[in-house]
């Protein structure tokens, strides 16, 4: 059970779910809905069943985020165009966030509200990693295939193309293992995202940076209309799927 539904349970671990209203994508993703479900509910719910959780609550600068967040029971918290505009960080953003909530929590899980479809355990994986392990933050990657850059080619103005990287890998399991960050989940230590340093946008990362893997498709990052067929699929084909 976390704080969200017991409140006597000391603060250990904060989640803040980050959800702009702004999007040049799919404008006003974060409130579609998602197979009956609105994007952000989808991620504050998964919030509010991982275990390592105690406490939730969302960061937003616009009123109907907002108001769905109120209806599923969580604290919100506004930020205004410092924030919120295009170029804003999302480490500023939360910072902001776990100041506003007077938050003393030592771990804090970064949740975008675009992420409609993630394994069930990804946050308490990511939390008992960062704290086994005592790294300064801990992110979820899946691992590249097909898009990996030994198969990526660059191409000139008359359509001339050579190899991004020189090889004669043509078999998929030869390809050197590299990893991308899915927006599933990022875990990390209060130190490491208060230690601001100019000119270093991934500061906040820390020195120690750890990983842990999810397969191709456990975790759907909506940025486009795609992407949201793509979640809704997956989350429609699930059994236990049943829209509100």
């Amino acid at each position: 059970m976390n704080a969200h539904t017991d409140s006597g349970r000391k603060e250990q671990v904060l989640a803040v779910i980050i959800g702009r209203a702004g999007s040049k994508g799919l404008p006003k993703k974060n409130a579609l809905d998602v197979a009956g479900v609105a994007m952000i509910a989808r991620t504050i719910r998964f919030a509010i069943a991982s275990t390592s959780i105690d406490r939730v609550i969302v960061s937003t600068d616009g009123e109907d985020i907002a108001a769905i967040a109120r209806d599923e029971g969580v604290e919100v918290f506004m930020r205004g165009e410092t924030h919120s505009h295009d170029t804003a960080t999302v480490d500023a953003a939360v910072r902001h966030a776990v100041d506003a909530s007077a938050s003393r929590a030592s771990t804090v899980v970064i949740l975008y509200a675009n992420v409609p479809v993630r394994p069930s355990d990804l946050a308490d994986r990511a939390v008992a990693t960062l704290q086994e392990s005592g790294a300064d933050s801990v992110q979820s990657y899946y691992r590249v295939g097909k898009t990996h850059p030994y198969w990526m080619s660059r191409m000139d103005d008359a359509g001339r193309v050579s190899q991004f990287v020189e090889n004669r890998i043509y078999r998929r399991q030869e390809l050197p293992a590299l990893f991308m960050p899915d927006g599933g989940v990022i875990a990390v230590t209060r130190a490491s995202l208060f230690d601001v340093r100019e000119g270093e946008p991934h500061a906040f990362f820390g020195r120690d940076r750890r990983g842990i893997e999810t397969r191709e498709g456990d975790v759907v990052d909506v940025d486009n209309a795609l992407d949201l067929a793509v979640a809704e699929s997956i989350l429609l084909a699930r059994p236990t799927e049943v829209a509100p």
